[in-house]
């Protein structure tokens, strides 16, 4: 699947028609974003690391972390995966292996950033970038380990909040010349950043919409005038899960039962084919060694 399901994704990033991609966060919201007519699936950072370790995105997870999560991904979906890579777990050679695994488990692309680990996500305060000749090497380093050239490398800047827009700016120029294949300058301000970005930036570019960000929330048709490949709704999902989660409970806490609420859930049957049972139950029934008397 990897080659293909790479020249998918590829083209996908060329058209530069502001193709909506949703995060997941495990394999059951990967499969749904299939289910839903996404064409790409997103494995965040953050959501894994809310929902796997309960911890703030604030670089707990792990390259084992990620490898697991796309298995399991890859196992039922059949989207080009993109993979958060956070920082890239260490220095240049630690980069270059990160790409090598991933590209192993299919992965069909990665993005990784150029804050200081342990980082920090990128609508939080107080966050740190590294020199940019270190960011620019780690982006050489992953375009340099990747077995099949479409093999996607996001090169994400956090330098808007630290040093400014143009430094923003100087940063991706820079990233593309290391061989990134798109850029994503993470939490522009303003609606004229936003829209600045690609005319200044030869190379497609990727945009995070994150409710309550401080990134202004522009419609799929603006982003698209804009010029941008990817809108990212990273951790739309896990807000909605989180959300839904807390209404349950406080219901269930409330009446002590679910009575009135079942348009609130999806039912038993309904679970059980966004899970492919049927499929399971036919391979039993396939290679049942027990015989009728």
């Amino acid at each position: 699947m990897g080659n293909e399901t790479n020249k998918k994704l590829k083209a996908i990033i060329e058209r530069r028609n502001a193709t909506l991609i949703l995060g997941a966060f495990n394999a059951i919201t990967a499969m749904q974003i299939e289910d839903a007519g996404f064409e790409a699936v997103y494995l965040t950072g953050a959501g894994i690391t809310n929902a796997q370790l309960g911890l703030p995105d604030l670089g707990f997870i792990t390259l084992d972390n990620l490898v697991d999560t796309v298995n399991s991904v890859r196992e039922v979906c059949t989207l080009p995966v993109i993979v958060d890579v956070d920082t890239g777990f260490g220095n240049e050679v630690n980069v270059y292996r990160t790409i090598r695994c991933l590209e192993r488990a299919e992965a069909n692309g990665v993005q990784i950033e150029d804050q200081e680990f342990p980082k920090k996500c990128g609508h939080f305060e107080k966050k740190r970038v590294v020199p940019v000749n270190e960011a620019v090497n780690k982006i050489k380093a992953a375009a340099d380990s990747r077995n099949d050239e479409n093999f996607c490398i996001i090169a994400r800047t956090d330098s808007r909040a630290i040093h400014g827009f143009n430094s923003a700016i100087d940063r991706a120029g820079a990233f593309v010349e290391a061989g990134a294949d798109i850029i994503f300058i993470e939490s522009p301000l303003t609606k004229e950043e936003i829209s600045n970005i690609p005319k200044l930036i030869c190379a497609p570019n990727m945009i995070n919409i994150v409710y309550g960000g401080k990134t202004p929330e522009l419609e799929k048709k603006e982003l698209e005038e804009c010029g941008y490949s990817i809108v990212l709704y990273a951790n739309a999902l896990l807000q909605a899960s989180i959300l839904s989660s807390f209404e349950t409970l406080n219901y269930i806490k409330k009446f002590g039962c679910l009575k009135g609420y079942e348009d609130r859930l999806i039912n038993f049957d309904q679970r059980q084919k966004i899970l492919n049972k049927n499929f399971f139950d036919d391979l039993e029934e396939k290679y049942s060694s027990k015989s009728e008397k």
